[in-house]
């Protein structure tokens, strides 16, 4: 349950630095935000995105410790080790998302300051920048590779060894209580992924701005919902 805790809370913030601007805006028909408060939304949604991202490949260990490694779990997840990566989560996700931060306080903005999103997004903000950007650029490419492409492998890792294991079982009830053990965060997985490959690796498109709208509700807003549903079930 500590990782699963902690998820949930990554999930409930995560969807309150953007969710509770966006109904205030609606409620007030008012679409605007101040640059200070667009910096501060960024920061925290870099910031608990990355931490969702490392805490999904952090859980998808410790289902594999539990189902392929099951009498050395108590020593390889020992309460002592899951603090431990989840201060080093903590640590990562803040350094980036303070240096990703700081870097978009040097950029000059151009007149036209209307972001196409329903909150600030860093790849949305840089669409408006007159200076030059390559530094801002690479730096999303290296965080993508760090927060987003090494937990994706490192969960595919563990299922491709989970599964191994599992099909390795000869009776139906040891199947069946492992895939119970993975089947929410899996989905949860699938989900989370998906909306956002969607959004970074698919082709420009007249339709991108409201494609990459519609999967940011959907990973903002439904997937962290989900999350909270299956806490039970966990």
């Amino acid at each position: 349950y500590f990782f699963l805790i902690n998820l949930s809370l990554t999930d409930a913030c995560f969807t309150s630095a953007s969710v509770p601007k966006m109904l205030t805006n609606i409620h007030t028909q008012s679409w605007t935000i101040s640059y200070s408060e667009c910096l501060v939304q960024i920061y925290f949604l870099l910031v608990f995105g990355n931490l969702d991202n490392l805490l999904l490949a952090v859980m998808a260990y410790d289902r594999y410790v539990a189902i392929c490694q099951p009498l050395y779990y108590s020593t390889a997840m020992s309460s002592q080790l899951c603090a431990l990566m989840l201060g080093m989560c903590w640590v990562l996700t803040n350094f980036s998302a303070l240096l990703h931060t700081l870097l978009l306080t040097q950029v000059v903005f151009c007149a036209q300051k209307a972001i196409p999103h329903f909150y600030c997004d860093v790849r949305a903000l840089l669409k408006l920048a007159c200076s030059d950007i390559h530094i801002n650029e690479l730096m999303i490419v290296v965080m993508s590779l760090i927060f987003l492409a090494t937990p994706l492998m490192l969960i595919i890792l563990s299922y491709v060894r989970i599964s191994c294991t599992v099909f390795g079982i000869p009776s139906s009830g040891g199947w069946w209580k492992a895939f119970s053990t993975c089947g929410s965060h899996l989905t949860v997985v699938l989900l989370f992924y998906g909306s956002l490959l969607g959004v970074y690796l698919l082709p420009p498109s007249p339709h991108s701005a409201e494609r990459e709208s519609r999967a940011a509700i959907l990973y903002m807003v439904i997937i962290p919902m989900l999350t909270h549903s299956s806490t039970p079930s966990e």
